[in-house]
């Protein structure tokens, strides 16, 4: 990411690499220094964050898994979304992360979120 980058390109960029399931470029958005605390643990540095990645990645790498926005805004130096989302194990009824990006980078990440495995 360039110097010239906003945080609302950031956080727009990290949604379309997730959503396009681009491992590298996903990974761009973070640092060594970046940590995502989330329900399934806490994951410090490239390493760790890119295997929470691959893993989700291989969960919605499924032809009805279906991810849907239903709110996104910058403010300040936080990017925060709210969505809804079904893989082909899980439904996600309700979903927020809120990111930390106080230059070009996400130094910070929250996950929580109501989900339930498919029956």
């Amino acid at each position: 990411m360039s110097t010239s980058t906003t945080r609302e390109d950031v956080l727009d960029h990290h949604l379309d690499a997730f959503e396009n399931q681009d491992l590298e470029a996903v990974m761009e958005d973070y640092t060594d220094d970046s940590t995502v605390v989330t329900n399934m643990g806490t994951f410090r540095g490239l390493d760790e964050i890119e295997g929470l990645f691959a893993t989700l990645f291989e969960e919605f790498d499924h032809p009805d898994a279906s991810i849907a926005m239903e709110q996104q805004l910058v403010e300040d130096e936080f990017g925060y979304i709210v969505w809804r989302a079904e893989s082909g194990e899980n439904v996600y009824e309700f979903a927020t992360d809120t990111f930390h990006i106080p230059e070009d980078t996400i130094e910070f990440q929250t996950f929580a979120g109501k989900v339930a495995p498919k029956e």
